[in-house]
């Protein structure tokens, strides 16, 4: 099966055929690196690394971007307010975020460029945009794109410009149409500055993307990706410079839903955010990835506790049959390849709900296997569960989730529970049968399932 994709240009599914054969390339808008995460811009990033994964997988070569925004209004604001340099506020959020990524397991982009590093290609992209007669500078040295010289201005958005509000970039005074926005602002004295033909300033937010997309995946690639709030103005304004330069821009625009909170956006100006650095408290690492995965990309999901809990259940009944099945047949590898219906489910528009169910399938066959003593079907279904755990990536004997301290935490609670049931063996030994079914029953409490055998008990984190 080919994979479909919803194209946000078309609003329809499209078979996906990448523009180089065996070749993707794929541009993400990452983090402007204001403040600290929350679990709102994960979703994005961990939507289009399950993609990338699933694109891996499939034989193509990824090119993966996810910029990096380090100037900003409100960058600049917010450091103000701290008495901290613009440049060290910056750089400080963006270790915070490339912490939260690598603690939710996602792969290192293959590229990953600051919007500063970039400025002579955004020069470029403004010189072409002014010939061409896209753009226009003002006295003050600002350089605004001219939404009416674009007849398609509008049509990713499938808005009509006389019903669009002005651009709150700047002042709508010192434009030809209140709608035309920012390439490139004056910056006043003292403030963040680059040199160009028009005069000392800075880069606006749009620009950078289309100059950084341009440089790293081509004048024309194949998906461009982000959040569908992002969808107007930036991705709009994006086509509308890229194009109107004469670049052939993104072939497939893909956005993932929000994470809300009471039915709304989760953004910091609501106070609703929920920061990566505090969740993982509370669930696994590993389990907040399992729960923003799970859901359709496009979707939009309501968080709760409840429903991050639910998530963690679901995820430690794949990890306990992976850590049984890799106790009594060693972990082995991955499988290469997938079920069929896991396959369809993630070529159709990336369905990750319907290959999970796929996948607990798998694990409930598996642990039928376990019962029945069946080792080589047991191997079977570890080598399957555990390729589709990697594509969706939580397979729990990835070296991302297992590091030394992991190791020796899972060694040392496998030691006091075993103490514990070996004290309820000798009770049962003994005939003391309230002092065995209290054992097992502060067991159970603690989330355990205690399975009896003729070689003894053995345990498991219960289904949820």
């Amino acid at each position: 099966m080919t994979l479909r994709i919803h194209d946000t240009a078309t609003r329809s599914l499209r078979d996906f055929t990448p523009l180089r054969e065996g070749e993707v390339s794929i541009y993400l808008c990452g983090a402007t690196v204001q403040s600290d995460p929350h679990i709102g811009h994960m979703r994005s990033s961990l939507s289009f690394d399950i993609l990338r994964r699933w694109l891996t997988f499939s034989g193509y070569e990824v090119t993966f971007v996810r910029n990096v925004t380090d100037i900003d209004d409100k960058i600049l604001v917010k450091s103000a307010e701290a008495g901290i340099p613009w440049w060290a506020w910056a750089y400080h959020h963006e270790r915070v975020f490339d912490d939260a990524y690598r603690s939710l397991g996602m792969l290192d982009p293959t590229y990953s460029p600051r919007a500063t590093g970039h400025v002579p290609e955004m020069i470029l992209l403004m010189e072409r945009l002014v010939a061409a007669g896209h753009a226009y500078a003002t006295d003050s040295g600002d350089v605004y794109f001219d939404v009416r010289s674009f007849p398609e201005y509008g049509s990713l958005s499938r808005q009509r410009l006389d019903d669009m509000q002005p651009a709150g970039d700047s002042a709508a005074d010192a434009k030809r149409d209140p709608r035309d926005f920012a390439l490139w602002k004056h910056s006043p004295e003292g403030g963040p500055s680059w040199q160009t033909p028009w005069g000392p300033g800075r880069p606006g937010w749009h620009l950078e993307c289309s100059a950084m997309a341009a440089k790293y995946c081509g004048p024309e690639f194949d998906i461009h990706g982000g959040g569908i709030d992002l969808m107007f103005p930036h991705h709009e304004n994006e086509v509308a410079q890229s194009r109107a330069a004469g670049d052939g821009f993104a072939r497939y625009w893909m956005h993932n839903g929000w994470v809300t909170t009471a039915g709304e956006k989760m953004s910091k100006s609501l106070g609703n955010s929920l920061l990566v650095s505090e969740l993982v408290r509370q669930v696994r690492p590993v389990e907040l990835r399992y729960y923003l995965g799970s859901a359709h990309y496009r979707s939009m999901q309501e968080f709760s506790l409840e429903s991050l809990q639910e998530a963690a259940a679901g995820f430690r009944r794949i990890e306990s049959f992976v850590r049984r099945a890799a106790d009594r047949v060693g972990p082995g590898d991955p499988a290469e390849r997938v079920p069929d219906g896991f396959a369809a489910a993630m070529d159709d528009d990336l369905g990750v709900p319907a290959a999970l169910a796929v996948l607990h399938e798998s694990v409930s066959r598996g642990n039928d296997a376990l019962t029945a003593g069946d080792d080589a079907l047991v191997a079977e279904r570890l080598s399957e569960v555990r390729r589709m755990a990697d594509i969706v990536g939580f397979d729990p004997l990835s070296p991302t989730w297992r590091s030394a301290a992991d190791d020796r935490s899972e060694q040392a609670l496998d030691e006091l529970i075993r103490g514990l049931l070996d004290q309820r063996s000798r009770a049962r030994d003994e005939r003391d049968y309230a002092t065995a079914d209290a054992v097992r029953e502060r067991l159970t409490a603690a989330g355990l399932a205690i399975e009896d055998g003729p070689d003894g008990s053995s345990w498991s984190w219960a289904r949820g």
